[in-house]
């Protein structure tokens, strides 16, 4: 049975803020569907891109198919904003297709907690851009180093 709360709770000050943001960042980094969707309500409702997901078990097969097609997938997510239940951050990852071509994806993620700190909905807007394979900055999950750390617009 999965766990059912997922520390820090609402409300969230910058501190409880940037240790959510932060978790949320670690775990994606982790490629394991089953892993991430545990920090989702049940019911928790997702609209990434044009995609509608409601519930664990489909945040689980969304999760899967993305790393199927997204490969060596690394990721970094910044706070924009928070008040009360809600956080808001900027993202971005990098990845490759099947066929060798890397992307830069940059977006922004509303996400709106209960009170176990489990989230309950996320709402993703997502941009790509092609890039050379020299232009990546990402190599797997953030380094202890960097932690905390912001990163570049563009």
């Amino acid at each position: 049975m999965a766990d059912d709360s997922k520390p820090p709770f609402p409300p969230f000050d910058l501190e409880s803020a940037l240790v959510k943001v932060q978790a949320a960042e670690d775990a994606w980094n982790t490629r394991d569907p089953h892993r991430v969707s545990l920090a989702y309500t049940e019911d928790s409702q997702w609209r990434n891109r044009d995609q509608f997901v409601t519930g664990r078990a489909a945040i689980v097969d969304f999760l899967t198919a993305k790393w199927e097609r997204e490969l060596d997938y690394a990721l970094r997510k910044g706070l924009w904003s928070f008040a009360g239940n809600r956080i808001a951050v900027r993202f971005q990852y990098e990845c490759h297709d099947a066929g060798g071509q890397w992307y830069r994806s940059y977006g922004n993620e509303l996400w709106e907690f209960d009170d176990n700190g489990l989230m309950r909905r996320r709402e993703a807007s997502i941009n790509d851009v092609a890039i050379d394979e020299g232009d990546r900055r990402y190599f797997g999950p953030r380094p202890e180093s960097e932690r905390g750390q912001d990163f570049p617009l563009r």
